[in-house]
């Protein structure tokens, strides 16, 4: 029987992490080379946690399926990291951070771990400027700061639209450095497969060499999942197209709980979809939102005239434009958190009043800032993502608006985590996105950064003591006992079916289905009937997939198509699980917005008496329904009530 447990230490809020840091237990330094790691993952998250868990004296196998640590996908974040320096001295405090993240979760997030989020966001800061990350500094020198959604001061610091290839380069660094000394054993192009249990506790991983096919074993005290978000089970997403949840869904199976798995985030400022033929989406920085203002025609016929091509963007005069967000939340403007924005671009979109050919695009206009600074400022703080736009477009954003639609992009929900980001089976801990701790219903722009740096640098490198204490004793030990040669044959026997099935579909013919069906039923906006209707088509997709996907080529060899199966296999069921959260979580919350409960404003209605919890759920076996368990969310520190950004 699972018994959950979040392991929140006692005291004052403010004072729980210095407590639990002055009692923890710890490895002397002498014990600490006898005990190994395995961090599964090298975005920002698994790079920082490698080389600060090597930098200790542990030693570290660290993993990715990219033929590099620096392709990981946090290297495409543009806009920036929050954190609570004040700098601006616009009224910023760590207090503040804390609760404009809990209330941008729309207030589904756990108080304390949202709490030391805040409180260590400074000190990333200090060890990302260590290394030389090259954040904007002001005309004196300072570091620079600008604003995101969901909040009213200015406290991201950026590095123009390429922030997180910077930070990514920073921990790239420092976990080279560990490489170099032995600290670190790396392993790129070896994909994780199955997740190895012995005596209940997890101690290794069978991977995949991408390249030879072959099988592999590698044994560990300890395994850090970093494998990133579950963006591409909608297919279209701004996810990198190798981004998956096979790692999630491999420990889900063997016993870590999954925690509220339909919290997925809608990015509001996105390249809108143009054909069928599309295979990803292309994110454009909600920093844009700092300067650019975002706008509809008033008039429906010039929306009309704007579909069909008889106009521009810049034909409509002024007085005609509608800045929606503007007129309807007055407090915070363009700058609302993207959960709302992309809602509210939705509505615009479906009364008829969208912008391009497809009608599913508005406008994110910079003529106001471009006239007010100068081309050269817009220039220097966005001229990467402007170019990238237009060599996308082929349209000049300094000449007229850009044209974006909100999409798929971060996941909130993940493996469900205690305060120590320990998940449910011992030993096996998970950090960043694949995580659920932080983010609650919608995660505020420029926060995911900070908390894979933070989970990496200074959570984990503590916490992971607090279990490898007792491990002093238990020896290095070989991969050939029976539980590798079970869960090594699990795997193959995975493979095996897959490449059996030999019908007449490709994989990515498969995907986009999913997609589809994920997009309409379980995607912006949800309801009842839909979600039913739409775990109806995934059950009818996946009898589809086992008897009809084509697989070219063999097991045993470098094979794209076999790897993109193998992975749409756990999306297809992780698409259900997300179906039925969706359908068990009866109220709008964040980017979970039920059209059953909405204010009359349209906005979403949160029923606190009945779900503030973390919905968990357990894998109960193929076939089984999944067992749901409830975390209870209590607030001590501050109160719940209505989100309003008017």
């Amino acid at each position: 029987m699972v018994k959950l447990n979040s392991s929140v230490p006692e005291g004052p809020l403010a004072e729980k992490w210095s407590n639990y840091k002055s009692n923890q237990n710890l490895v002397n330094p002498a014990n600490k080379r006898k005990l190994d790691v395995i961090v599964v993952g090298t975005g920002l998250a698994g790079a920082s946690a490698a080389a600060s868990l090597a930098e200790m004296g542990f030693k570290v196998k660290s993993f990715c399926y990219q033929d590099s640590p620096r392709r990981a996908h946090s290297i495409a974040a543009q806009g920036g990291i929050n954190a609570a320096k004040n700098y601006q001295n616009d009224g910023d405090s760590i207090y503040r951070l804390f609760f404009d993240t809990i209330k941008g979760g729309d207030y589904r997030s756990r108080e304390a771990n949202v709490y030391r989020l805040a409180e260590v966001s400074n000190d990333i800061i200090d060890q990302c400027v260590g290394q030389g990350v090259p954040f904007a500094r002001e005309y004196g020198g300072t570091l620079d700061n600008r604003s995101f959604g969901g909040a009213l001061v200015s406290r991201t610091f950026y590095a123009r639209g390429q922030t997180g290839q910077q930070l990514l380069l920073g921990a790239y660094q420092a976990l080279s450095r560990q490489i170099k000394k032995g600290n670190v054993e790396m392993y790129p192009r070896m994909e994780m497969y199955n997740l190895v249990m012995v005596d209940g506790k997890a101690r290794g991983i069978i991977g995949r060499d991408v390249v030879s096919g072959k099988l592999e074993r590698y044994s560990a005290h300890a395994v850090v999942l970093a494998s990133g978000g579950y963006g591409n089970v909608y297919f279209l997403s701004t996810m990198a197209m190798g981004a998956n949840a096979s790692a999630q869904w491999q420990c889900y199976t063997k016993g870590a709980l999954i925690g509220n798995p339909c919290f997925v985030q809608i990015h509001p400022t996105c390249i809108p979809v143009h054909g069928d033929s599309q295979s990803k989406l292309t994110l454009m920085s909600e920093s844009l939102r700092n300067d650019g203002r975002i706008w509809v025609p008033k008039k429906k016929d010039d929306a009309d005239r704007l579909q069909s091509g008889d106009l521009n963007g810049t034909d409509i005069p002024e007085e005609d434009r509608d800045y929606y967000l503007e007129r309807r939340y007055p407090a915070f403007g363009n700058l609302v958190p993207r959960d709302v924005a992309s809602r509210a671009a939705k509505e615009r979109c479906d009364a008829g009043y969208g912008v391009n050919s497809t009608g599913l695009a508005v406008f994110l206009d910079f003529k106001d800032s471009i006239k007010r600074l100068g081309k050269d400022v817009i220039e220097a703080k966005y001229g990467n993502l402007f170019q990238m736009y237009e060599k996308i477009t082929d349209d000049n954003p300094y000449e007229g608006p850009m044209m974006i639609y909100p999409a798929i992009h971060y996941s909130m929900g993940g493996i469900w985590v205690d305060y120590e980001l320990h998940t449910t089976i011992p030993g096996l801990f998970a950090t960043g996105e694949s995580n659920f701790s932080d983010h609650g219903a919608n995660r505020l722009g420029a926060s995911a950064l900070m908390q894979g740096l933070a989970d990496g640098y200074f959570v984990l490198p503590y916490t992971i003591q607090n279990y490898l204490a007792d491990e002093i004793n238990t020896p290095r030990f070989k991969t050939d006992i029976p539980e590798f040669d079970e869960a090594e044959q699990e795997v193959r026997g995975q493979l095996e079916k897959l490449m059996a099935v030999k019908g007449g579909q490709t994989v990515d013919t498969l995907h986009k289905r999913l997609g589809k069906i994920m997009w309409d039923y379980v995607g912006m906006a949800r309801n009842k009937e839909g979600l039913i209707k739409g775990r109806e088509e995934i059950k009818k997709l996946r009898e589809e997939f086992w008897s009809g996907v084509k697989i070219p080529g063999k097991m045993d060899d470098l094979n794209p198509e076999l790897q993109k199966a193998s992975r749409l296999a756990d999306f297809i069921e992780l698409g259900e699980l997300m179906a039925m959260d969706a359908l068990n979580r009866e109220e709008s919350c964040g980017g979970h917005f039920r059209d059953e409960f909405q204010t009359e404003e349209g906005e979403a209605l949160r029923n606190d008496k009945d779900f503030t919890y973390v919905a968990v759920w357990e894998y109960k076996g193929p076939g089984k329904e999944p067992q749901l368990h409830k975390e209870s969310l209590d607030f001590e520190y501050i109160e719940v009530k209505q989100r309003n950004y008017k």
